[in-house]
């Protein structure tokens, strides 16, 4: 599957598929969970789905 989405991406710069590689590969940096103490009582921007 790691080979798969890599091949992917890189014919298609899908970024799905490079989120997908990168969640396969188990590879740290992409984890959205983890906020810093300073941006935990922000709002969130306007129109923004996260």
């Amino acid at each position: 599957m790691k080979d798969f989405s890599w091949t992917y991406f890189s014919k298609t710069g899908d970024v799905d598929a490079y989120l997908l590689y990168k969640q396969v590969s188990g590879q740290p940096g992409m984890d959205t969970d983890i906020q810093d103490e300073d941006q935990s009582n922000e709002e969130p921007l306007e129109g923004w789905n996260g």
